[in-house]
């Protein structure tokens, strides 16, 4: 798949169809923020379907703190994120609020009011995310349930239960786009099949050259261009049928980092979302800024992860390698102070 690189401002500025939602949080933090009246302000195509909680919008004008900017979709000047905020700024009796603009088409629009709305403020009902996860199956059809899963809180299972009942109305796709901006396969058999007709035609071709051509992995590219040098089929075998002697199996990926055995300590997903609701972390200059490096470090899953390590150039895997120890051991050193500090 060719993708073209864009800066970040210049990609919103443009409207362009974003390759990544994991990207989302990272372009708009780099929009300018503008002093907009708020009387030409439309309220949100929100994925809320109770609509917004005044109790909520009543706590928020009744804090001190200065609330972050919301953003509004400029060419409908509706509310992308921050309906309770806007009604603050009202319940405050400001006639302005502090606004990022967003250029996007609208169908991006919704995606991106979920992803902000599941990872700050009031939370979504698992109703209102099952809904919104709806929406965007039939408004993004090409995108990996676990594309959907990351935008929407749900996992990519419940994503996947959602586009077999919606299956009459959708197109009917070969390749889906995942986190990491490849299109891929969505039968493993048909990546194979494309992948050894590659192999064949390109028979010097390396192994990267043939999972970038085809959307599979470089694990299923190595056994595939193995099983055609032996002149074998590249499918894999039935459960419990044999090739050549023992059971056939997938091959297995370079192993993700897990966490240590024993380590009962709660994980990021369960951190993230208790911290993104606390008033006093989200809205402080000091506490958003902790959010942002925390999230930096969450916004990929493992697969992300494998593809960036696969993909540094073996001239700088040391270079990455020690900036990577660097970056490990801050953090080592921040855990341990806020240990010390918590008694």
């Amino acid at each position: 798949m060719t993708m073209v690189e864009m800066e970040p401002a210049e990609h919103l500025a443009t409207g362009e169809r974003c390759s990544s939602a994991q990207l989302w949080d990272v372009l708009v933090d780099r929009l300018p923020v503008e002093r907009v009246p708020i009387a030409s302000i439309r309220a949100a195509d929100s994925p809320r379907l109770a609509g917004e909680s005044a109790e909520h919008a009543r706590l928020l004008a009744q804090s001190d703190e200065i609330l972050p900017p919301i953003i509004v979709h400029r060419r409908t000047m509706r509310v992308i994120d921050g309906m309770h905020r806007l009604k603050a700024a009202e319940l405050r009796n400001q006639h302005e609020i502090d606004v990022r603009f967003f250029d996007g088409d609208e169908d991006e629009v919704f995606v991106l009011a979920v992803r902000a709305n599941t990872r700050h403020g009031l939370p979504l009902t698992h109703a209102d995310r099952t809904a919104a996860a709806t929406r965007i199956v039939r408004s993004h059809p090409q995108w990996s349930d676990r594309m959907i899963a990351g935008t929407t809180g749900l996992s990519p299972k419940t994503v996947g239960g959602i586009r077999r009942r919606l299956t009459e109305e959708l197109p009917q796709m070969n390749l889906r786009l995942g986190h990491d901006g490849r299109m891929r396969p969505v039968d493993s058999a048909e990546g194979r099949r494309l992948a050894a007709k590659f192999i064949v035609e390109n028979p010097e071709a390396t192994l990267r050259q043939i999972a970038k051509a085809v959307g599979v992995s470089l694990a299923t590219a190595r056994d595939v261009r193995n099983r055609v040098r032996r002149g074998e089929s590249p499918m894999l075998p039935k459960r419990g049928e044999r090739a050549d002697g023992p059971v056939a199996a997938e091959p297995r990926e370079e192993a993700a980092v897990e966490r240590p055995a024993g380590d009962r300590s709660p994980g990021m997903a369960r951190i993230m979302p208790i911290l993104k609701r606390d008033p006093s972390i989200r809205y402080t200059d000091q506490g958003r800024l902790l959010l942002r490096l925390l999230d930096a470090n969450t916004m990929l899953g493992p697969d992300q992860w494998n593809s960036l390590i696969e993909n540094v150039p073996p001239h700088c895997r040391e270079l990455v390698a020690n900036a990577a120890r660097e970056c490990a051991e801050v953090w080592r050193q921040v855990a341990q102070q806020m240990r010390n500090r918590a008694g």
